[in-house]
């Protein structure tokens, strides 16, 4: 028996999904799997768990990998991606501000995930398949045996046979409790959502994007959304590390002075006309790991004892899938997925600690 007792943490309403992917042409197949399963989900729910709005990305030539990447997984999976000069992408998205010697790419089947929909989608199906849920119910401990796990907290002990850990900026806490450590960092990252010219950033002339930029004489990395429903064009940055304790952090925007300035550089130069009064802002925790990708494994010393964390805030547009690896190698021990990149063997800090 598997229970859920601790939920990953999701700040803002909604998330990238796309499938030329910079972080690694290895994803696409999942990011192509995942999409099938939101679909799905959206067919079993009475809620809106995707919107196609297209994906771009853009930099300057020959000095953006991530940019590079995600081209090169485009090409290499067949996927239906327009390559773009400078020019053509100003051409086709007359709000951007770029150097002529920047290249670019469109996916017009990308788009994005509401996320708190997809939430609460699969609360109410599991729900309804017989799950039962504990919220606001910390974790104190957890004890293992050859067959099974025990979960203790404030209010109750859970025992199954079977343990998926995903907890987020949590998850590292949580498995040093069954001697397991993992070299996770959590960090804080701002988002905000900025006054745009409609006509140029609503939904239906703007996708999503990702940028690899030159700004004040370094790279940057930074994403965001078009603007819909009045919300106002939304923008993070990416690279920015801000190394904080999930538990004790400062979730106030503004609290940093960078804040506000790392988005508005990006605006100010490359979107001039959608760096308008800061409508809304709020904080994001990511779950980095040394090398951005995910941890999915079993546990090194008891197999019955699943990992899914590390995400490095790449990781909701997967989240469907993830549950599907998960599954299976719950019930059968195996997955159909390749998730080799994702094995805890990879880092060399990564030990069982010794009592």
């Amino acid at each position: 028996m598997i229970r859920h007792m601790i939920k990953e943490a999701i700040t803002g309403k909604h998330e990238l999904s796309r499938h030329a992917y910079g972080e690694g042409r290895e994803y696409v197949p999942l990011a192509l799997r995942s999409q099938e399963l939101w679909e799905g989900l959206e067919r079993k729910s009475h809620l809106k768990i995707f919107t196609q709005a297209g994906a771009m990305g853009f930099g300057p030539q020959g000095n953006a990998p991530f940019i590079d990447e995600a081209i090169a997984s485009g090409k290499e999976h067949n996927l239906h991606i327009d390559f773009l000069s400078s020019a053509e992408i100003k051409e086709r998205f007359p709000g951007l501000n770029l150097p002529d010697d920047y290249i670019g790419f469109y996916e017009a089947n990308s788009g994005f995930l509401f996320s708190e929909n997809c939430i609460a989608a699969y609360k109410e199906l599991a729900i309804h398949h017989g799950a039962e849920t504990s919220f606001q119910n910390p974790v104190i401990d957890i004890e293992t045996s050859d067959r099974s796990v025990s979960v203790i907290t404030e209010n109750a002990t859970f025992t199954g046979d079977k343990l998926i850990i995903s907890a987020g900026a949590w998850s590292g806490t949580l498995s040093e409790k069954i001697g397991l450590k993992l070299p996770l960092k959590t960090t804080r990252q701002p988002i905000g959502w900025f006054e745009a010219n409609e006509a140029l950033f609503n939904l239906h002339n703007f996708p999503t994007f990702a940028a690899e930029v030159a700004i004040n004489g370094s790279k940057a990395l930074y994403y965001g959304f078009p603007s819909f429903g009045g919300c106002g064009l939304k923008i993070g940055r990416h690279d920015y590390e801000d190394v904080i304790d999930p538990s004790t952090m400062n979730r106030e925007f503004g609290s940093d002075i960078h804040d506000e300035g790392h988005l508005r550089e990006f605006l100010d130069t490359f979107m001039p006309e959608a760096a308008g009064k800061l409508k809304k802002a709020a904080i994001c925790i990511y779950t980095r790991t040394p090398d951005g990708h995910f941890i999915i494994d079993q546990h090194p010393e008891h197999a019955h004892v699943l990992i899914a964390t590390g995400f490095s805030s790449h990781g909701f547009k997967f989240a469907s899938v993830v549950g599907e690896i998960l599954s299976q190698l719950a019930m059968h021990g195996v997955t159909e997925h390749d998730i080799s990149l994702f094995k805890l063997a990879r880092f060399a800090d990564c030990h069982i600690k010794k009592e």
